[in-house]
């Protein structure tokens, strides 16, 4: 939702992007939130033993906090965001980095579910395009009101898997 969020912002704040804008915008968002979980999965799997009996409270935790994160940042006013040519290698760089850190979470929270990593992140990359692709285009139509609120949801959405993880585990139905 933070890749989905910055391209519509783009959108809006270049009026008109052409298609190749728009696909190295989602290419490169794509390719960095299917990076940063498959680097968190690694990193998760190092120390998986040692935190096996706990990990459900770990996945909740940080569901929780990059949730919480992405619902505070939808609250940000455009003031408060950097201004920059944001279809710039160098800017679509940095933004891909910065909208996918919150992923390394995820890549962690993949390893102690245990699950198949080169699905999770063969989906997360390809849906991360899929997404942002059109909203590039569809920022400049939708006004500034549908990029906060898609931010919004998904931050809901984070602390929602992330208590259904928890409740599943404290139930023992996981």
């Amino acid at each position: 939702m933070d890749a989905v969020a910055v391209s519509i912002s783009a959108g809006m704040a270049r009026g008109r992007a052409t298609w190749g804008e728009s696909l190295r915008m989602a290419a490169t968002f794509g390719f960095f939130q299917a990076l940063m979980p498959a680097i968190g999965f690694a990193g998760g799997a190092l120390f998986r033993d040692a935190i096996a009996a706990y990990d459900h409270w770990v996945a909740f935790a940080l569901m929780g906090l990059v949730g919480g994160h992405m619902i505070l940042e939808s609250f940000s006013t455009e003031e408060d965001k950097p201004r920059a040519d944001r279809f710039g290698w160098k800017s679509l760089a940095l933004l891909g980095l910065a909208t996918s850190v919150d992923a390394l979470a995820v890549g962690l929270t993949l390893s102690l579910l245990e699950a198949p990593v080169a699905v999770s992140v063969a989906v997360i990359g390809g849906v991360t395009f899929a997404l942002c692709l059109p909203a590039v285009h569809m920022g400049a139509r939708l006004g500034s009101r549908l990029a906060h609120r898609a931010e919004f949801v998904g931050g809901l959405v984070l602390i929602a898997i992330g208590t259904n993880i928890l409740i599943q585990h404290l139930s023992g139905a996981a």
